[in-house]
């Protein structure tokens, strides 16, 4: 392949994700720590370098330094090859302002394009989990001829209006029509209980993108969103195309975990996606050493369990000690410490978590150096939880980074 046809890489992490709060209260979105070893943004990455697509820029804006840190000092790429991934903080190239949408992120990095003169640009989110090939989309991509090509998976319609839902036209692949968040979605061809709805990924004909983000740019009205605006501009051009996501096939992946895809956005959307990791048979596969996920743990001895402390299907960090205490169903990253006869059920405990003697912790997050002191409990009074902390709706207590839980 050419180097003209290998598309550059842009992952848009700009998002200010607050309905992750307080999880994004010091933190953007996509570096919110996950799955025990992993920040968000790894997983779209590892996606991309994985089918050797290596040179990649990351927009970032809101909150952006520990993301920033991560990316340079986790994700570096051969310079002999000429290969990257940086940061792109908001430059305000074309003004004083901020980027007002997702559109207008890509316009103002204009010269990120121009440096490298790709015939193709992939802009993907930085704030989901799964696995995909990249490179597969990218070929049916230049198949199909289209000016852009947005990945799809299949949604039951019962859950798709909280989704940019697809319409296709006869042939299966064009986009008829571009719904944001319908009241009523519109079912796929042949399979009426789901609708196809985007992913947030975006393969886009160079000359096509320039031309749509030059014109949305003189629009007033537009609020310059990728989903929101450019992809039904191009959908009313009859130049979108849609990548059915369930054709495609990841090495190591197994019929439970194919097609796994989660939007995180929410509380409880990232609880449940970390209890998707823990069953015998998980539902999404951290162990796939055919298509790994990357990352850079910290020099760290390996977990320790000590004074009969137990966990059970549970994941354990690096330099964690379980002494005494016991853990079951529950993701633990590293440098987590559970004293003992402490109970942890259901439980998120990010970086440097301790749990004292004799505490409970049952369904909640708990962020980064939290400390629940001895004896103290979280989810199991959730009418006293909310006094202090967030509660989600389907009831998971989050506690902020470095919060300490008192047993009174």
């Amino acid at each position: 392949m050419s180097r003209r046809e290998v598309p550059l890489g842009i992952v848009l992490a700009g998002g200010e994700g607050k309905r992750l709060m307080p999880l994004t209260a010091d933190r953007a979105k996509p570096a919110v720590p996950f799955g025990g070893a992993y920040r968000l943004i790894d997983f779209v990455l590892s996606n991309l370098v994985n089918a050797d697509l290596r040179k990649i820029a990351v927009l970032t804006q809101y909150k952006s330094h520990s993301l920033d840190r991560h990316i340079t000092t986790t994700w570096r790429m051969s310079t002999l090859l000429g290969n990257y991934i940086t940061p792109v903080p908001a430059q305000q190239r074309l003004g004083p302002r901020w980027y007002t949408g997702s559109a207008d992120a890509i316009l103002q990095n204009f010269n990120l394009i121009h440096d490298e003169n790709p015939n193709h640009v992939l802009v993907f989110g930085a704030d989901h989990v799964y696995r995909m090939d990249p490179e597969q989309m990218f070929d049916f991509h230049l198949e199909t001829g289209a000016g852009v090509t947005v990945a799809a998976i299949r949604v039951k319609r019962s859950e798709a209006s909280e989704f940019g839902c697809i319409e296709l036209a006869d042939d299966g692949i064009t986009i008829k029509a571009f719904h944001e968040k319908p009241v009523n979605p519109p079912a796929m061809p042949g399979n009426p209980e789901y609708t196809l709805v985007s992913m947030g990924n975006y393969i886009f004909r160079r000359d096509v993108m320039e031309d749509a983000l030059l014109a949305d740019a003189d629009d007033l009205e537009s609020r310059h969103d990728l989903g929101g605006n450019i992809i039904p501009m191009l959908t009313e051009q009859g130049k979108a195309r849609a990548y059915d996501f369930a054709n495609n096939h990841v090495p190591g992946e197994t019929e439970r975990d194919k097609g796994y895809w989660r939007d995180v956005g929410s509380i409880d959307a990232y609880y449940e996606a970390h209890m998707d990791l823990v069953s015998i048979h998980p539902i999404f596969n951290l162990y796939n050493r055919d298509w790994p996920l990357l990352t850079n743990p910290p020099s760290l001895p390996p977990a320790k369990f000590s004074e009969n402390g137990s966990a059970v299907d549970s994941i354990v960090g690096a330099g964690s000690i379980v002494a005494g205490g016991r853990m079951e169903r529950s993701v633990a990253s590293f440098d987590v410490h559970v004293g003992a006869h402490a109970i942890v059920q259901g439980a998120v405990l990010m970086p440097s978590v301790r749990v004292g003697h004799g505490a409970i912790v049952r369904n909640a997050i708990l962020d980064k150096n939290v400390v629940i002191e001895p004896g103290a409990q979280i989810g199991v009074d959730l009418e006293r939880d909310r006094l202090k902390y967030t509660v989600s709706p389907s009831g998971i207590v989050v506690v902020g980074k470095g919060q300490i839980v008192t047993n009174s």
